[in-house]
């Protein structure tokens, strides 16, 4: 177990994470409430259009609300259908636009340290998708009556240093007051069109890999409820994934994901179901970070891993899993690795992915 004295750099020796009911990614929305409620905003399908596994919409749908018939539904190239890291837009000139937006309250208390893995979370929806971050624009909301402007100087600071290792502008932002304090960042970056990485991309016989370790979401439900500061997890969770990014399209990937808030479990299946195709996942080869299986057996398990389990469960086939198994690989992770299918050099295969076995996305072995 690896535990180190609070960080430096803080304006105020204050528990962020006291200030907040959740923290991190573990504070997402459950993902099956988060579909029932962007439901209603999908164009329906084609007449005669017959759709895939999960498939809610594709290429020649009908326009939705406030689309236009023509070429506009051609140049958003990913949007709502399959819930994926960013939007994509074609421009025309043969790039393509990504947009994506992410925040959370704090998953650590240290003030710096909160901003640089929410930068570096942010930019992950970029790097999952292949492209390269242009511009980020903050996204604050703070208690101002309760917690010290300077601290969120830190926050604000902390970002703007890993965007500037990501070769990233900051254009400002907005911000809010705010009961819990909140910080992410809308990142717009670019992308080739023809080496896009999708969550819909995978086809059977194709290795998983996986660029970061599981267990930060347990680590930081430990850091909350006892103030122990584990710096391995800060330090992976505060990791770009741009090398890794780069790594999988020089390997020819285009399928890949990021693992966040619904935990590896959650977002295979998600790339799974948009796919039409099964994941097997070995177990034993998942990478995960140190103390992590003893803090989850010491009862560290935050509710959204929990809720990441039980949407998962129906589509699961366990195998001999325990419940300690599953919940580690339903972690909900902040800033996680990219879950890429294919092999890259340097990362641990955790699985492949099979032809569809019906009502089952997920296999452990």
């Amino acid at each position: 177990m690896k535990t180190v004295g609070p960080a430096t750099g803080s304006a105020a020796p204050v528990r962020l994470t006291g200030y907040a009911r959740g923290g991190g990614c573990a504070c997402k929305i459950p993902p099956g409430e988060l579909e029932a409620m962007v439901a209603g905003l999908l164009p329906p399908p084609s007449p005669g259009q017959t759709l895939g596994p999960g498939q809610t919409s594709g290429p020649g749908q009908d326009p939705g609300p406030g689309q236009t018939p023509g070429d506009d539904e051609d140049r958003l190239l990913v949007g709502l259908d399959d819930g994926d890291d960013a939007a994509v837009v074609r421009t025309g000139d043969g790039t393509a636009v990504l947009s994506t937006a992410d925040f959370f309250t704090p998953v650590v208390d240290d003030a710096r340290d909160w901003g640089r893995i929410a930068a570096a979370n942010a930019l992950s929806d970029v790097y999952a998708m292949g492209g390269r971050p242009l511009v980020g624009l903050n996204l604050l909301g703070w208690p101002r009556d309760v917690l010290p402007a300077e601290l969120a100087g830190e926050v604000l600071a902390g970002a703007l240093d890993v965007a500037r290792a990501a070769g990233c502008l900051v254009g400002g932002g907005h911000s809010i007051d705010s009961p819990e304090p909140l910080y992410g960042m809308a990142v717009t970056g670019l992308v080739d069109p023809d080496r896009l990485l999708r969550n819909d991309a995978g086809r059977p016989g194709v290795p998983l890999t996986l660029t970061k370790p599981l267990g930060v979401g347990i680590l930081n439900n430990r850091h909350k409820r006892t103030g122990e500061v584990f710096a391995h997890a800060v330090a992976v969770m505060a990791a770009l994934n741009d090398k890794a990014s780069a790594a999988a399209l020089e390997a020819g990937a285009v399928c890949a994901t990021d693992v966040t808030g619904f935990g590896l479990l959650g977002h295979l299946h998600k790339l799974a179901r948009a796919s039409g195709v099964t994941a097997v996942v070995d177990a034993a080869a998942v990478p995960v970070l140190d103390g992590a299986r003893e803090s989850l057996r010491a009862g560290y398990v935050s509710g959204g891993t929990r809720r990441n389990l039980d949407w998962v469960r129906p589509h699961l086939d366990a195998g001999r899993a325990g419940e300690d198994q599953l919940q580690l690989l339903a972690d909900a992770q902040t800033s996680g690795g990219l879950l890429v299918a294919g092999e890259i050099p340097g990362h641990p295969v955790i699985g492949e992915l099979v032809p569809a076995v019906a009502g089952t996305t997920l296999v452990i072995r």
